[in-house]
């Protein structure tokens, strides 16, 4: 059964399996202690530490062990906030930020500080240009990942680590989709990792601080980690991620080659396969392994349960596979389409039988899902004597609904004539303005409403 979602949790590499039951019986003892056992752990745990000091490109004792990327993601945060207090409580973020940085952002909000998030374009990369412009004389930290997690986006890491030197503001990388492909580029003052998703064991993230970086620890002092990170050091996940590091950086311009053109024949194959799709993210600057694409007039959920059931594991970004029903913050920040996304990551070792048998099943269950919701199979031909105008009431209706009972009576409009499609689904005021520029229909706009919103569409064609 094909696994398509390495993105979010990359297979225990077979390495990282043999060197964690290995050290299971080696490094269990407390590396603070003097005796053997002890010594034995703290060999184990400085090796490691070296290992992948090494891979993430600093010193040894410029990196933390941490008990999840997350955990690394909000101490980096905290801790660099803190020590330039003195400087300002300013912090700049993309728009497509893993959420464990929002979360620290709303939570450095809800505590007196201020947040400039910068926007992205269709392709989901920031501007330099634009980064620079929301750097300020009291910005304490700036925050942007490598590369984005939901479409594979590469950002300008270079770049933007160049302004933020010139305004004298640290950097923190959120690497997490990428250390494990290959160096994050240089120029970043604190970086951010997670040992699953390069196929390491859970539960083990990585924080680098450069030597210079003003960083205060927040929260109770603790022995371990140079005060850090709290707790017990879990020496053998550790030692297991620092070893599937150094294995999988060996095999990584190999197998990003292969990876890479698997991707590319998903992002020219699907398109022809399966109509009213949008294949999301930059196609060039790009993780290798991932490739992401939203099928109109399909429910994602739905979508995803039936590639399931077909033996296929992939995510989604869809507003109706998530429990806020909103959709994922990246394809709003986008302003690509949300309804029936799904991201296709390639773990290590993905064949292209794999590959194809996927494009194979894929257009059959696009269309089993679409003629279970009614979609439209073509446009309705306009009657004799169109009306102006028309209002379509899909209130309490979730996504794709809105856009599908839109896509029924587009026609019974004339050319110039418009439809106001009444909703209260999130998803709607991505979706709607997605279907105009797919369908080469004019978005006119939102309008207030009794309840939820009114999306004005104009027919052009």
């Amino acid at each position: 059964m094909p696994y398509f979602d390495a993105a979010s949790a990359a297979p225990l590499h077979p390495v990282a399996r043999q060197v964690l039951l290995a050290a299971l019986d080696e490094g269990w003892a407390d590396p603070a202690r003097l005796y053997r056992e002890g010594r034995r752990a703290r060999l184990l745990l400085d090796a490691a530490r070296e290992a992948a000091a090494q891979a993430v490109g600093c010193r040894p004792d410029e990196l933390t062990f941490t008990s999840s990327g997350t955990r690394a993601v909000h101490s980096g945060i905290s801790g660099a906030l803190a020590g330039r207090r003195r400087v300002g409580r300013h912090l700049v973020v993309s728009a497509v930020e893993h959420s464990s940085v929002l979360h620290s952002a709303t939570d450095h909000e809800s505590r007196g500080g201020s947040v400039a998030e910068v926007p992205v374009d269709r392709s989901g990369a920031v501007s330099p240009a634009a980064y620079g412009a929301a750097l300020r004389e009291d910005t304490a930290l700036a925050c942007l990942q490598s590369a984005n997690h939901e479409v594979g986006t590469e950002q300008p890491v270079a770049e933007v680590a160049g302004l933020c030197r010139d305004a004298g503001v640290p950097l923190l990388v959120d690497a997490a989709q990428s250390l494990g492909q290959g160096p994050v580029p240089g120029g970043w003052s604190l970086l951010a990792a997670s040992a699953h998703k390069w196929g390491g064991p859970a539960g083990v993230g990585l924080l680098a601080v450069r030597k210079g970086v003003r960083f205060a620890v927040q929260g109770p002092a603790d022995e371990r980690e140079s005060g850090r990170a709290a707790g017990f050091e879990n020496i053998p996940a550790i030692v297991a991620a620092a070893a599937s590091l150094r294995a999988v950086r060996a095999e990584a311009a190999a197998e990003a080659e292969r990876l890479r053109a698997l991707v590319d024949r998903i992002r020219s194959r699907v398109p022809a396969l399966v109509p009213d799709v949008e294949v999301v993210g930059d196609p060039v600057r790009r993780l290798p392994h991932v490739v992401t694409f939203s099928c109109l007039y399909v429910d994602g959920e739905s979508l995803l349960h039936e590639l399931d059931r077909a033996g296929f594991s992939v995510s989604s970004g869809s507003s109706c596979t998530s429990s806020t029903l909103t959709p994922s913050h990246v394809l709003r920040a986008m302003g690509v389409l949300s309804e029936g996304n799904v991201r296709v990551s390639l773990p290590t070792g993905t064949t292209a039988q794999d590959v194809d048998r996927f494009l194979d099943v894929l257009p059959g269950v696009v269309a089993g899902v679409r003629e279970k919701l009614g979609a439209p199979a073509a446009a309705a031909p306009s009657p004799a004597a169109p009306a102006a105008s028309l209002v379509v009431d899909a209130l309490g209706r979730r996504c794709p609904i809105p856009v599908i009972e839109l896509a029924k009576v587009i026609g019974g409009v004339p050319v110039g004539g418009t439809v106001t499609v009444l909703s209260d689904d999130e998803a709607a005021r991505l979706d709607i303005p997605a279907w105009c520029a797919m369908r080469e229909q004019e978005y006119v706009g939102e309008e207030p409403a009794d309840r939820g919103s009114a999306y004005v569409v104009r027919r052009l064609s």
